[in-house]
């Protein structure tokens, strides 16, 4: 290997390593994403809540799902007493309503057979508003900084400042919802974000703010307003948290997702990769022993047709040189022009010098010196070099 590419290796290995110590050693910025995610520890991901769901829900039994409602609630119901097995409580927070139409209709079903629905979202679909009779808006002018409530309950609660929906619960058909919980912005105006609206035997309690069980606020003092809103929940019944798919703590994440997870295996993992890209660069040359070189066997034709040209020759035998000069020169032209040589007249020498664009008077002497020798018996030496001559000169 040349030493100045060794340098050149050096410098670059140097460089990565300064690039690597610099980002490691600089404070990572604060991912605000609200990603809702059970595995995620950043302020609005829902690990917190995720280790601390049996204490909050303490003594009922929950149950995570990852499947849609669907297809968890379609197991669990007999078809011939028209029952569910199961009864209790949905359960369901995100920033995205995620679930499909057949799955809506499912949880409308479920809790019209006595069971409770409990869903916090940034939003609701069309079809919660028409079944349930309610309608959201959106506050253009909200604030920044919101002081929940909730009805009955004389708490107060530390002001939420990050992350808050400005969707709220506008109109309610108030001869059947309840206004559980409210909000109240810096401007002063109070909407409703926590409703109860009952649905056949059953009851569905809608929330706006999914953001208070995130990370950032139950490490706060705010995870006071978030029982509060939990204690809403039947004691006596399950509860049925819908996670997103594969999810599930007792679920496998992707190896490598769990790595880059973790500093100290994110930077193994890159040191492992930029190795192998090194190993690879310096070991690409394919390793082999030496092949022989070996001479390939001469061709001997040229010299078998010196040999038999010097032997006719010394012969003196110039007409048979001629006869063969001559047949050799018109399978030439029949290879190469694809003329016929049969009869060689005027027409021929015309057709010969299109396809050639060799001279005119050059062909036409070569021919009749062919016809000319073809009709003799006997030639001489010079007819024998007059011939090559002519021949040599028409493809030179």
């Amino acid at each position: 290997m040349p030493k100045s590419l060794k340098i050149y290796i050096g410098i670059l290995l140097l460089i990565l390593i300064g690039i690597m110590a610099i980002d490691a050693n600089r404070p990572k910025p604060i991912n605000w994403r609200q990603t809702f995610s059970l595995n995620d520890k950043i302020p609005f991901g829902l690990y917190i809540f995720n280790e601390e769901y049996e204490k909050i829900f303490n003594p009922q039994k929950v149950t995570q799902f990852g499947e849609s409602p669907y297809e968890f609630f379609d197991k669990h119901y007999d078809f011939v007493d028209y029952q569910y097995d199961i009864d209790g409580t949905f359960f369901y927070v995100s920033n995205n309503f995620e679930i499909d139409e057949e799955s809506i209709d499912e949880i409308f079903y479920f809790a019209s057979h006595g069971n409770d629905v409990f869903i916090s979202c940034n939003d609701f679909p069309r079809q919660f508003e028409d079944s349930l009779a309610f309608k959201m808006q959106y506050d253009y002018e909200f604030q920044d900084t919101v002081s929940f409530s909730i009805s009955g309950n004389d708490a107060k609660y530390e002001p939420f400042h990050k992350g808050i929906n400005a969707m709220f619960f506008s109109e309610i058909d108030s001869t059947l919802t309840t206004i559980i919980g409210t909000q109240k912005s810096e401007s002063g105006e109070i909407q409703a974000n926590f409703i109860k609206v009952p649905f056949g035997n059953g009851n569905f309690y809608l929330h706006s703010q999914p953001i208070a069980f995130t990370n950032y606020y139950l490490l706060k003092d705010n995870y006071k307003y978030t029982e509060d809103v939990l204690s809403y929940f039947p004691k006596e019944k399950d509860v049925f948290w819908k996670i997103r798919r594969y999810q599930n703590e007792n679920m496998i994440d992707s190896p490598l997702r769990f790595i880059f997870s973790q500093p100290a295996l994110k930077w193994a993992w890159l040191f492992a990769i930029f190795g192998m890209v090194i190993f690879m660069f310096f070991n690409a040359k394919r390793r082999q022993r030496v092949i022989p070189i070996i001479t390939p066997l001469r061709n001997t034709t040229v010299d078998f047709t010196k040999t038999i040209g010097n032997l006719y020759y010394q012969e003196k035998d110039y007409m048979n040189i001629i006869d063969k000069k001559i047949i050799f020169f018109l399978e030439k032209i029949r290879n190469d022009y694809y003329l016929d040589t049969f009869n060689l007249d005027e027409t021929f020498i015309n057709r010969l010098h299109q396809k050639s664009g060799k001279s005119k008077e050059e062909i036409s002497e070569l021919i009749h010196l062919i016809k000319k020798l073809r009709n003799q018996f006997t030639a001489t030496e010079n007819e024998v070099v007059e011939l090559n001559n002519k021949i040599e000169k028409f493809y030179s």
